[in-house]
């Protein structure tokens, strides 16, 4: 990824015609946001207990303040910025029973209010993937590296789907940017999609380049023992060769602190998976390492080793593969009620996506729009306008995917 040093950027917020975040509902936002901040809480684990009660958090991008909110429990201090001035007010409304919540606008992508190594966990959702400019963007994260402690943690979502809106980056280039800047990357997931989120923790400078040296010291020792693999969807001992469920949790003891995703390897059989997350530290020194698996022809009983590059880490163990269970294309999230003529559904399994077909009240839906959302369970956004022959009143969604037709999906069309 180039990076050209700090550059003057500039943002405003005509940005947020593309924002997600602006056109939805409250409902719809916290129906997100439950999610999300589940997640963000999680990665707070990574943190030392210790430290507990002197955090200092910053979202990049916080809108109207309502991510800050559930969050501010956690932190000494949150802040919280944004280019739009309507939204920072609304903001500062929303959270003035919240003391130790600070939303603030600026200008551009500048964080120069805030001081050199000020803050423990940067986070920010939505925002990247949405930014028309990826010079924008890379000027945040040069702007992140500064202000966060070493030690400290950023959780980042990111647009990984070229071709749509947004600023799109490849898995590569996040791993490149964070080797470059001495940032050890703990989870990658969702690549490939418009929803890429990953996990950084800023080590001290010349951390990246030092790693090779560490790995030498260890000489023949195999410092890392695999306890446990079981399915990452389950606590089954076993993962199908391909498909959605195609991924393990494997439970490891010693694994090395330097250990991130820019080195850390995994084999199954002769193949070699795809690591995109490592866990903190459990109470007994366990840590969880989630592997993707590669589409695999083998089957049966599998041997499992870690490796850092060509280094192997730990001894083989033993994974059973089985062949996938059959795929069931299906609707997993559809609207009730559509006031706007414009539907949004979610799809999975869908192999053929160029298959789809829609129709309503007896007429073919022109002009859809189908958007791969994340790859490995084939799920899909499919966009469409409303015919123009649709009226108010109750309508049937029909979708036809090939020669499969799927139920039928009543909504209720409100002029």
């Amino acid at each position: 990824m180039p990076d050209s040093g700090r550059q003057e950027t500039s943002i405003d917020a005509s940005y947020y015609v593309a924002y997600g975040r602006r056109g939805q509902s409250e409902a719809e936002f916290l129906a997100a946001a439950t999610a999300v901040v589940n997640q963000l809480e999680a990665e707070l684990g990574r943190l030392k207990a210790e430290e507990r009660g002197n955090w200092r958090a910053l979202e990049i991008g916080c809108g109207t303040g309502r991510l800050m909110r559930p969050m501010s429990r956690h932190f000494l201090e949150i802040h919280g910025v944004d280019v739009a001035p309507d939204a920072i007010r609304q903001a500062r409304e929303n959270l003035q029973d919240v003391p130790h919540a600070h939303p603030r606008e600026i200008h551009g992508t500048s964080l120069e209010d805030f001081a050199d190594q000020s803050f423990d966990f940067v986070y920010s959702f939505e925002l990247f993937p949405c930014i028309p400019g990826r010079e924008l963007v890379l000027a945040f994260l040069r702007e992140i590296h500064r202000v966060l402690r070493p030690g400290g943690l950023a959780r980042l979502q990111f647009n990984g789907s070229p071709g749509q809106s947004g600023a799109a980056f490849s898995s590569h280039e996040l791993l490149e940017f964070a080797e470059s800047h001495d940032f050890q990357v703990l989870a990658l997931d969702g690549v490939s999609t418009h929803s890429m989120w990953t996990t950084w923790r800023k080590q001290s400078a010349g951390w990246s380049a030092g790693l090779e040296e560490k790995i030498a010291a260890l000489g023949d020792a195999l410092p890392v023992k695999i306890h446990k693999i079981t399915n990452a969807y389950s606590f089954e001992p076993v993962a199908p060769s391909r498909g959605r469920f195609a991924a393990i949790s494997i439970r490891a003891e010693h694994l090395p602190a330097y250990t991130d995703l820019n080195h850390l390897r995994a084999t199954i059989g002769n193949s070699l998976g795809t690591v995109t997350a490592i866990g903190a530290p459990n109470n007994i020194g366990w840590q969880r390492i989630r592997v993707d698996l590669p589409e695999l022809e083998a089957t049966g009983l599998l041997p499992v080793q870690l490796f850092w590059l060509d280094r192997p880490l730990s001894e083989p163990a033993t994974l059973r593969v089985i062949p996938p269970g059959p795929s069931i294309p299906r609707i997993v999230a559809a609207p009730q009620r559509v006031e706007n003529r414009r539907v949004a559904l979610a799809l999975e399994e869908i192999a053929r996506p160029f298959d789809i077909e829609v129709w309503m009240g007896g007429h073919p839906v022109e002009d859809v729009e189908k958007i791969c959302t994340d790859p490995r369970p084939q799920r899909y956004q499919v966009n469409f306008r409303l015919p123009e022959e649709i009226g108010p009143g109750l309508h049937h969604i029909k979708l036809n995917i090939g020669r499969r037709k799927l139920p039928p999906v009543p909504v209720e069309v409100v002029v």
